[in-house]
């Protein structure tokens, strides 16, 4: 998609896109609203500042909308996170950006099932322990390096995870607000 269908799109469309990029409805929102974008980087700095702005809530609605390390369904999540907003948002916004999820965790598709299994019960308890999903900015990193950055975190306190997962969010919504504005594909159904 280019930025100007972007901006041209009607409110509604627009948001819908945009969570593509990050299940927060309120930040989808406060970025249809900040249009017209007049650069890349323009989208990326206002993309940072309106996550920033957010709060925990908004946050956990964001992370319920990926699905599991290692599970290749979206919007799982949202069943074992916190309720209200962030399971609704788990469950029907999950599936927006599915498509991405699964490239960004490509890592583990080529990951032997001893690692596999060990995700899976690292995955348990890092829900179990913090209420919400493992949020890691899985592009580019393998099977062995997700499982040993969650199994690390594990050992982080509430506080101090949740800060960490918001940021891993926020590096996932760069690249995918990138995504976006290069997806071509898009811009042609958009339209339709």
């Amino acid at each position: 998609m280019t930025l100007d269908a972007l901006n041209a799109l009607d409110a509604p469309a627009a948001a819908r896109e945009l969570r593509r990029c990050c299940g927060s409805t309120r930040w989808a929102d406060r970025m249809t609203a900040a249009r017209p974008f007049d650069s890349a980087d323009a989208i990326l700095e206002t993309g940072d500042r309106v996550w920033r702005s957010l709060d925990r809530a908004d946050w956990l609605e964001a992370f319920a909308a990926h699905p599991r390390i290692g599970d290749s369904g979206a919007g799982e999540a949202g069943r074992a996170g916190e309720a209200g907003r962030a399971g609704e948002a788990g469950r029907a916004g999950g599936a927006a950006h599915g498509d991405w999820s699964a490239g960004e965790q490509a890592g583990v598709a080529t990951a032997t099932s001893t690692i596999r299994q060990r995700l899976a019960a690292a995955n348990r308890e890092y829900e179990a322990r913090f209420g919400y999903i493992f949020i890691v900015c899985a592009t580019g990193k393998s099977a062995d390096e997700m499982l040993a950055t969650l199994e690390q975190r594990l050992k982080n306190g509430p506080d101090a995870e949740l800060r960490i997962a918001a940021e891993e969010q926020r590096k996932i919504t760069q690249l995918r607000l990138t995504r976006l504005l290069n997806d071509r594909s898009r811009s042609r159904e958009t339209r339709k």
